[in-house]
């Protein structure tokens, strides 16, 4: 008898200027552990992890962390084609950062087309905020646009661990969610939603979840 160690495999990009905190997102939604020190990417690392949606179907995240440095964009940008979401992530306490959003949102819709990405706006460094640091992008404003382009907002931090479940699951979810409705379809040649396999029953779920997988690359 097998069961499914995976229903899907969806393959996430994150984007967005450098230092922003893509990778602390990253490494405490597969580790659980804050990074105090974090060396810049260079070029793109991968890192994956099991989870599941409202209905119990499990999926695997596969979560390609991109370096927002100008001088590594020609390497990230083949990443982008078999993507299924993209988390456009920001710092609210650098303004800079939020306003780049609407370039980083136009890049990934021109180099994932003609598939439609599930985008979501993603908050970093809440934090700071609660230890004194100025807030530059108000909760209020962030949400508004993310209305005005209907995606999903998110507050986090990658230091708590507030809301950093939260933000991977809803992209998660919608992404199962289009599928279910006939929106997305398993395309031969696209990697942004492929099918899983079996495993032998009596294999430790939890113990495969456990166990994220990173890679480094360029």
């Amino acid at each position: 008898m097998v069961e499914p160690i995976f229903d899907y495999q969806f393959r996430l990009i994150l984007i967005g200027e450098s230092t922003v905190g893509k990778s602390s997102l990253l490494k405490y939604f597969t580790d659980g552990k804050f990074a105090e020190v974090s060396d810049p990417t260079v070029g793109v690392d991968f890192f994956a992890r099991l989870i599941e949606v409202r209905n119990g179907t499990r999926i695997k995240l596969q979560l390609w962390d991109t370096a927002g440095q100008e001088r590594f964009r020609s390497i990230t940008k083949s990443y982008y084609r078999n993507s299924v979401g993209a988390l456009l992530v920001y710092d609210i306490c650098n303004r800079k950062s939020f306003e780049r959003i609407p370039l980083w949102m136009m890049e990934a819709k021109r180099h994932i087309e003609p598939h439609t990405p599930v985008f979501a706006l993603v908050g970093c460094k809440l934090d700071l905020v609660k230890t004194g640091v100025p807030r530059e992008v108000t909760e209020e404003e962030a949400a508004a646009f993310a209305q005005r382009q209907g995606i999903f907002h998110i507050e986090t931090s990658a230091k708590t661990g507030f809301n950093v479940e939260q933000a991977f699951t809803a992209v998660t979810q919608e992404v199962y969610n289009r599928i279910q409705s006939g929106e997305y379809k398993i395309e031969d040649g696209w990697d942004g939603i492929k099918t899983g396999f079996a495993r032998p029953s009596g294999m430790d779920f939890n113990l495969i979840e456990a166990e994220p997988a990173r890679s480094s690359c360029c």
